[in-house]
């Protein structure tokens, strides 16, 4: 079972990041985990072609590949503006439903305060239209996130709460990623008649 973890802010060394890293620490139920920080690559604006996303010097390859063999994705994104991230909208327009159909995603915004809830709601509004990602009904919001989640500083009653509450979203993630193995097994396999008709969402 493998688990790509995409963080999205436009900073390096990002808040988002933090969250990321400290997922990965405590992902151990998967034989694999990757952390992609999309602001250390030089990702193409897509542009409507297929063609946009290999322009000279993409990594999309790289990051495709890695999308294709994962099993279960968490989209992570800071709040500004009350948007989630540009980096992960593009990205996500980039991505191809024959790669992430039917696959499992936890959305996790990351705010400085205590909102949170916009990115999280655009994400499930518009965010898996044509790419199918199956976003499970949980989700986080990590509010206050800079006295979260760090290892320098003692755990308070809040972050200890923040902790548990990612355990268990992992927990439901992975079930969920298992349970989508069957379903894109039986799409595969047992396909829709004139199911290329049918690529994109209403």
């Amino acid at each position: 079972m493998k688990l790509l973890i995409i963080s999205s802010s436009q900073r390096v060394g990002s808040q988002s990041a933090k969250v990321a890293n400290y997922i990965s620490s405590i992902s151990n139920d998967y034989e694999d985990v990757n952390h992609i920080e999309l602001c250390r690559y030089d990702l193409p604006f897509w542009n409507g072609e297929e063609s946009s996303k290999y322009d000279d010097g993409s990594p999309w390859a790289m990051i495709n590949h890695k999308i294709r063999a994962t099993d279960a994705l968490i989209l992570i994104t800071p709040e500004w503006g009350g948007t989630a991230s540009p980096m992960l909208k593009n990205f996500l327009l980039m991505c191809d439903q024959q790669d992430t159909a039917h696959k499992p995603a936890l959305l996790v915004s990351v705010v400085s305060g205590i909102g949170g809830a916009y990115p999280i709601a655009e994400l499930r509004m518009n965010a898996f239209k044509n790419n199918k990602l199956v976003a499970i009904p949980d989700h986080l919001i990590i509010r206050n996130v800079e006295d979260k989640l760090s290892v320098q500083t003692g755990i308070s009653t809040r972050d200890a709460d923040a902790r548990e509450r990612i355990a268990y979203c992992l927990y439901m993630l992975k079930q969920y990623a298992q349970a989508l193995i069957a379903v894109r097994v039986e799409h595969n396999t047992q396909r829709y008649p004139n199911q290329s008709e049918y690529l994109y969402g209403m």
